[in-house]
C-alpha cells in the first residue's frame, strides 16, 4: 500500500502544478527553497514573491487581448489593480511595472496616489477609477487630484448626491470624466438581494438624464458593473451582465460620449491543487457577449476595464509555519499546534471560512494522518480542520526526532494584512510574523530580503500605553 503524503498527493491530484513541484522531498513554490528561506529567517514568516504578480499582469492582458483579436472588436482594454488587495509599495510599484491603472476605495488612497506620482511610479495621463461610497474626505481628496492636473480620474458614482460634491470642489476647465456604478442585484444565498453600493438600475437612465447630459462640466465615461463573488461562470452572473450590457446600450443611444464598461469582480484564484477554472474562456465570453448585445441594439463596443485585486497579487504570497507541538485530544482527533495564529494571520480563514492552498514544505515521503491545525490564541475559532476539496487536512505523521513539519499557506497575498491589520495589536497579543520578499534586483538576480520584523513585546507595550 502507498500511503507516502507524495503518494496522497499524486494519487488525488495532477502534481506537479504551475507553482508547485517537490525536489529531494522538499517543497518548492515558484522555483524557490522554501527550506532555504526557513533556515535563514526561521518560522513563522509572511512570503511575497514579487515576479508572480507580473506574470499574473501578462497573463490576463494576452487573453483579453486575443480575445479582442478573435471577436474583431473594436474596443480596448484597460488592466487596472484595486489597491484594497495590498497597498505595501512593493506590491503597487510592482503592479505598475506593467503598465496597469489604479481602482481606489477611500481617500487615504489618494495620497497613495499622491507618493506613486512623486516617485515617478504612475504619470497624469494614468487611469485612476475612484469606486465606493464616499465621505467628504474622499470626494475632497479626489477633487484635488484633479484639479491638480491627473486627466484620467473617474470618479464612480455611487449615489446621487456625490455628484454634488464634485460640483462644488472641481475647478478645472475642461470636462470631467464620470462613471455610474449599477447596483447588482446578488445571488438569492446572499444575505441581501440588492447590493447596498451603487445606483439602482432602473434609476440610472432618468438620473443620468436629470443631472448629467448636456452638464458644461462633466461627462459620463463609464458603466461599472461589480458582482461581490466575482467572475463566475454560471447562469446567474451571465444574467445579470447581459443586464449591464443591455442597459449600457441604452444609455449609449442618448449619451455618444459613454464608452467603457467596468467589469468590477475579479477572478478566483487557485485556493486548492483541485481548482479548474478556464480563464480563456470566460474572456472571450465576456468579449463575445458585449459584442453581440451591442450589435443587436447597433452601439458601438465600449472599451473594457477590469480592477482584479486578488487575481493580481493573491498568488504572489504565501505563510510559512512550524508544527510546534502535536495533541491528542479524543480517540481519533489529533491536532497540530502552529508557531502563530490563524485568526491574526490569515482572518479569512476563520471570518468568512475561506480556504486556502496548504502544503507541507517536508517530509514528502513520510505517512500521513488526518489532522486539525490550531493556533496559539485562546480563542475557539482558531483553528483550520478543512481543505476547499475535501471536509479534512491531511498531513505527514510528526517524528519523534529530526526537524519539525513545516507548512506553508499559499496564494495568501490578497487582502489578509489588510484584515488583520499589519503591525499594531493582535488577539492575544500573537506578533505579526516576520516579512520576507523575493524579487529580482537591478541586475536581474533573484534576491531576497527581510522587509519587516517579527513584532516585539516592546513595541505592543507602547502602543497599550505602558
Amino acid at each position: 500500500m502507498n500511503n507516502t503524503y507524495t503518494d496522497l498527493v499524486k494519487q488525488t491530484f495532477e502534481f506537479p502544478q504551475e507553482g508547485f513541484e517537490v525536489k529531494d522531498n522538499y517543497l518548492e513554490f515558484n522555483g524557490l527553497d522554501i527550506k532555504a528561506l526557513i533556515d535563514k529567517y526561521g518560522t513563522p514568516f509572511k512570503l511575497t514573491y514579487l515576479p508572480k504578480i507580473g506574470m499574473q499582469i501578462n497573463k490576463a492582458k494576452k487573453m483579453f487581448h486575443d480575445a479582442i483579436k478573435k471577436n474583431r472588436y473594436d474596443g480596448e482594454y484597460f488592466y487596472c489593480y484595486c489597491t484594497k488587495s495590498s497597498h505595501f509599495s512593493f506590491i503597487m510599484e510592482e503592479t505598475l511595472k506593467h503598465g496597469v491603472h489604479i481602482e481606489t476605495s477611500f481617500a487615504y488612497d489618494i495620497d497613495i496616489v499622491n507618493k506613486l506620482y512623486e516617485r515617478k511610479k504612475i504619470n497624469k495621463e494614468t487611469y485612476v477609477i475612484c469606486n465606493g461610497f464616499k465621505t467628504k474626505a474622499y470626494t475632497r481628496a479626489i477633487a484635488r487630484l484633479v484639479n491638480s492636473g491627473f486627466k484620467n480620474v473617474i470618479p464612480v458614482l455611487d449615489n446621487k448626491e456625490e455628484l454634488e460634491d464634485y460640483k462644488r470642489n472641481i475647478r478645472i476647465k475642461d470636462k470631467v470624466k464620470l462613471g455610474l456604478r449599477v447596483a447588482a442585484e446578488e445571488e438569492p444565498s446572499f444575505d441581501f438581494y440588492t447590493s447596498r453600493l451603487g445606483i439602482p438600475p432602473r434609476d440610472i437612465l432618468e438620473y443620468y438624464v436629470d443631472k448629467i447630459k448636456g452638464n458644461e462640466k462633466f461627462e459620463l465615461k463609464m458603466l461599472h458593473f461589480f458582482m461581490n463573488k466575482g467572475i463566475k461562470d454560471d447562469i446567474y452572473y451571465w444574467s445579470q451582465f447581459n443586464r449591464v450590457i443591455n442597459l449600457y446600450c441604452q444609455l449609449k443611444k442618448i449619451c455618444p460620449e459613454l464608452d467603457s464598461i467596468n467589469v468590477g469582480g475579479g477572478f478566483p484564484i487557485k485556493h486548492s491543487l483541485g481548482f479548474d477554472y478556464d480563464y480563456n474562456y470566460i474572456v472571450n465570453e465576456i468579449v463575445a457577449n458585449i459584442k453581440s448585445m451591442c450589435k443587436k441594439n447597433k452601439v458601438p463596443v465600449p472599451n473594457i476595464y477590469t480592477e482584479f485585486g486578488s487575481f493580481t497579487v493573491g498568488e504572489s504570497g504565501a505563510v510559512i509555519y512550524s508544527v510546534i507541538g502535536e495533541k491528542m485530544q479524543n480517540d481519533r482527533e489529533s491536532w497540530y499546534m502552529i508557531d502563530s495564529s490563524f485568526i491574526t494571520t490569515l482572518p479569512d480563514t476563520w471570518g468568512i471560512g475561506e480556504k486556502f492552498l496548504m502544503l507541507p514544505i517536508n517530509k514528502w515521503d513520510q505517512e500521513y494522518q488526518e489532522v486539525h491545525l490550531g493556533g496559539l490564541t485562546c480563542d475557539g475559532y482558531d483553528f483550520y480542520t478543512s481543505e476547499e476539496h475535501i471536509n479534512a487536512v491531511f498531513l505527514p505523521k510528526q517524528q519523534a526526532s529530526g526537524e519539525p513539519l513545516y507548512i506553508g499557506f499559499f496564494h495568501t497575498g490578497a487582502y489578509q494584512d489588510q484584515l488583520s491589520g499589519y503591525g499594531g495589536i493582535k488577539h492575544c497579543l500573537i506578533p505579526s510574523p516576520k516579512h520576507v520578499i523575493v524579487g529580482y534586483d537591478k541586475n536581474g538576480q533573484l534576491k531576497d530580503w527581510q522587509y519587516a520584523k517579527e513584532q516585539t513585546a516592546q513595541s505592543m507595550l507602547k502602543i497599550l500605553g505602558y
